[in-house]
C-alpha cells in the first residue's frame, strides 16, 4: 500500500465512522425518520448530476430489482433503523451493532445460498455474535435507566437489513456503474423511509439548530457522497476484500469520535464486546473461499 492509498484509506474510516455521530447529532434535535428522508432527497438530484456528469452507465432492466432492493433493505431499512437508534443509544453502539452486518450476510449465504464455510469462517461467526452479545446483555438487563433495548434492538434490525440487502445485490455489483447504483439506490430508500416518517412521527415545529444543521449537511455531503466516491477509488487500488476489512475501523473510530465530541460514555463491556466482534470479523473476512 502507497503513502497516497494508506492516506486516502485513513480517510475513508474517518469519514464512514463519522456517519454514526453525525446520525446521531441529528436524531436528538430532529425525528430521526424525518432528517433521514430529506437527506435521500436532497441526495437524489445531486447524484442524478453526478451520473449525467460522470456518464454513468444505465443498468440491464433484469438488474434494475436488485438495485432496488439493496436501496430497500440494505439503504432504507438500515439507515431507518441506525437513525431510529442514534437517538436511544450512543453512536459507538451503533456502529459496533450496525458492524454485524457481515455476520448475517454470511449466514444468509450458508442457508440461503448453500455456500460451504471454512473452520475459520465459522470460528469469525462464533466469536462475532459471543461479541454481540456482550454488547446487548448488559445493556439490556441494565434496565430503561441505561441504554434503551430498543436501541440495541433496531441497530441489530438494520444490520440485517443490510444484509438482505447485500445477498440480492451482490450477484449484479460488478457489471453496474457504482454511482447509477447509488442514485438508484438513495431513489428507492427515499420511497421507501418517507411513508414511515409521515406515518410515526410528528411534523418538527422548527428547523434544527447550526448543530443539527451541519450534521445533516455532513451526513448528505461528506458522508453520503464522499464517503462513496473515497470507497470507489479504493476499491481500484485495492482487493475488495481489504477494502471492506477498513470498515472494521469504523466503529472503534466513531466510539472515539462520541467519546470526544459528544461525550458519550460506553461501559467496558461495550468495548471488549466490540473487540470480539471485530475479532471475529476479522476472521470470517480472511477466511477461504
Amino acid at each position: 500500500m502507497t503513502a497516497g492509498t494508506l492516506g486516502l484509506a485513513g480517510l475513508f474510516v474517518l469519514v464512514w465512522a463519522s456517519a454514526f455521530n453525525a446520525a446521531r447529532i441529528v436524531a436528538l434535535e430532529w425525528p430521526p425518520l424525518t432528517a433521514l428522508s430529506l437527506r435521500f432527497a436532497v441526495g437524489v438530484p445531486i447524484l442524478l448530476t453526478i451520473a449525467w456528469v460522470m456518464r454513468a452507465r444505465l443498468p440491464a432492466r433484469a438488474d434494475v430489482p436488485r438495485i432496488a432492493a439493496m436501496g430497500a433493505f440494505g439503504v432504507g431499512g438500515y439507515l431507518g433503523c441506525a437513525w431510529t437508534a442514534s437517538a436511544l443509544i450512543p453512536s459507538g453502539l451503533v456502529a459496533l451493532l450496525s458492524a454485524s452486518t457481515p455476520l448475517f450476510v454470511a449466514l444468509g449465504e450458508r442457508v440461503l445460498c448453500g455456500r460451504r464455510l471454512a473452520a475459520q469462517a465459522w470460528i469469525g461467526l462464533g466469536l462475532g455474535w459471543l461479541g454481540v452479545a456482550m454488547l446487548g446483555l448488559p445493556r439490556a438487563g441494565a434496565g430503561p435507566g441505561a441504554v434503551a433495548t430498543a436501541g440495541i434492538v433496531l441497530a441489530l434490525c438494520g444490520a440485517l437489513f443490510q444484509a438482505g440487502g447485500l445477498l440480492a445485490f451482490a450477484p449484479a455489483r460488478g457489471r453496474l456503474d457504482p454511482w447509477t447504483s447509488n442514485l438508484g439506490q438513495t431513489a428507492v430508500a427515499a420511497l421507501v423511509v418517507t411513508p414511515f416518517a409521515l406515518a410515526l412521527e410528528t411534523a418538527p415545529q422548527a428547523a434544527p439548530g447550526w448543530a443539527g444543521a451541519l450534521a445533516l449537511a455532513w451526513s448528505i455531503l461528506v458522508v453520503g457522497l464522499g464517503g462513496y466516491a473515497l470507497y470507489f477509488v479504493l476499491l481500484r487500488r485495492l482487493p475488495a476484500s481489504s477494502a471492506a476489512a477498513l470498515q472494521l475501523l469504523a466503529p472503534p473510530v466513531a466510539a472515539l469520535i462520541g467519546w470526544l465530541m459528544l461525550g458519550e460514555r460506553l461501559l467496558s463491556t461495550d468495548m471488549a464486546g466490540g473487540a470480539v466482534t471485530l475479532a471475529g470479523l476479522a476472521l470470517l473476512l480472511r477466511a477461504p473461499r
